[in-house]
């Protein structure tokens, strides 16, 4: 029999697994050791982008504005760039300065750097160079003022602020450009560190419905499925810290009984997992249009630029990009770091919903401003900091994702763990450098996954 809340299939056609080939990148697998039994041959290589759901491309053509081959094309060429962005920020070291993608369809990749002799081989990976003033770890350090200002001084007249890698500066919105002057000399940064964008906007919470699935805290407050996770055996779900606090109890959509709140972050961060009894099962879908799934098959970090989806009850499935990766927002109920902006809309009741890049988990719906009739800024906190902070594991349609540990101690690639970008591992006896931020997955290990690791 099958089990009350393991809903039939509603995805067979929209599974999406495959994704680029790295064309025109060297490949780094042919002198490794072969890969580990798992996916079919010819998609070690991929990340979940050359076969999306169709109902991903629609919303893609709807709130983008693209052709359906148009949208396609989109999404194979931001994945393929996250991985040279990936190979370029390892050889630039400390003077890169960031990455990003534009352009509808051409997915054209841009590398900063601060030295003009970077330029070659910045175009040499079929990159955009630009040359700039600082580094990004400089840009990271410069908001890492501002947030240590914050915990000292009111910022309801400054509530967002941001690294602006495009522009290679800190940008600041504020309500007045006295209040922005002031909040910036309180950080002890120069003026033409910061740039000040005035506006009236308030970011808020998007905590009364539901994002993907429906559930209800303590039978009152009603928040949203973010995605499905393990600890150990122990099934649940991710979503925003603001809905609950840890010891809360939760029913599911249907009011049956559900789960608990096992952590909960929030002001600081925004994120929460539940663990859920055993009438609860996780799957990697995500909820699309017309009662359809999208399958989730990893957790990489998309590029600035790149296309995000999310799922709301309220305002539904909705499309846009990534304006901006570690952007702080205070909010009314308290101040959060590290969120990403994006050009989603939402409404309130979209709130603890799941973002997606293609096939790759991105985040869960934290506040915004604006609607969806005339648009907005929605913020989400990323995923892979939950997974890692509250020893997570992300359920994906990849083939194996049981734990893997491989001799080597602390260094060893191990599946179930987040890696940053940079960070450097060891598989059979072979060094790998980490070229996008992901949790492993134990079906993509790195000598057949160049998308995501370089042999060194």
């Amino acid at each position: 029999m099958v089990p009350s809340h393991v809903r039939a299939p509603r995805h067979s056609a929209l599974t999406a697994l495959g994704a680029l080939v790295l064309a025109g990148l060297p490949s780094v697998a042919a002198a490794e050791p072969p890969p580990a039994a798992g996916p079919a041959p010819g998609t070690a290589q991929t990340l979940g982008a050359d076969r999306p759901s169709p109902q991903l491309l629609t919303a893609l053509q709807r709130d983008l504005g693209l052709e359906p081959h148009q949208a396609s094309e989109r999404l194979v060429n931001e994945a393929e760039a996250g991985t040279r962005a990936g190979r370029l920020r390892i050889a630039l070291g400390e003077r890169f300065a960031g990455a990003w993608v534009s352009g509808a369809t051409s997915g054209e990749l841009t590398v900063a750097s601060t030295d003009a002799t970077d330029v070659a081989a910045i175009e040499a990976e079929g990159a955009k160079a630009k040359v700039v003033r600082r580094t990004l770890a400089e840009l990271g350090a410069a908001k890492a003022k501002l947030d240590a200002a914050a915990t000292r001084v009111e910022t309801s007249d400054t509530p967002v602020w941001y690294v602006d890698v495009t522009k290679n500066r800190i940008m600041l919105e504020a309500a007045g450009q006295a209040a922005g002057a002031a909040f910036i000399e309180a950080a002890g940064l120069q003026g033409a560190d910061v740039g000040v964008r005035t506006t009236t906007v308030r970011p808020r919470l998007l905590q009364d419905v539901t994002g993907g699935d429906a559930f209800y805290i303590d039978d009152t407050a009603r928040c949203s499925v973010g995605f499905s996770v393990t600890r150990g055996e122990q099934p649940g779900f991710v979503t925003a810290g603001h809905c609950g606090r840890a010891g809360a109890t939760t029913t599911g959509y249907d009011r049956t009984p559900q789960g608990t709140f096992q952590a909960s972050a929030f002001p600081g961060k925004d994120m929460a997992w539940v663990a859920t009894n055993d009438q609860w099962t996780p799957t990697p879908g995500v909820k699309a249009q017309d009662g359809q799934e999208v399958q989730v098959t990893g957790s990489v970090q998309a590029l600035v630029g790149a296309s995000v989806c999310r799922s709301g009850s309220t305002t539904g499935w909705r499309c846009g990009t990534v304006q901006q990766h570690d952007t702080s927002v205070s909010y009314a109920e308290g101040r959060v770091e590290g969120l990403t902006r994006t050009t989603v809309c939402a409404e309130p009741g979209d709130s603890g919903g799941p973002f997606v890049a293609g096939a790759q988990a991105q985040g869960v719906t934290s506040g915004g401003s604006g609607d969806c009739t005339d648009g907005g800024t929605t913020f989400y906190q990323p995923v892979n900091p939950v997974l890692s902070d509250f020893g997570l594991t992300l359920t994906t349609s990849a083939a194996r994702t049981t734990p893997d540990q491989q001799e080597g101690g602390a260094q060893a690639w191990t599946a179930g763990r987040v890696y940053e970008a940079g960070a450097t591992v060891t598989r059979d006896g072979v060094t790998y450098r980490c070229l996008q931020t992901h949790q492993a997955q134990g079906a993509w290990a790195p000598a057949g996954t160049p998308a995501l690791w370089q042999r060194v």
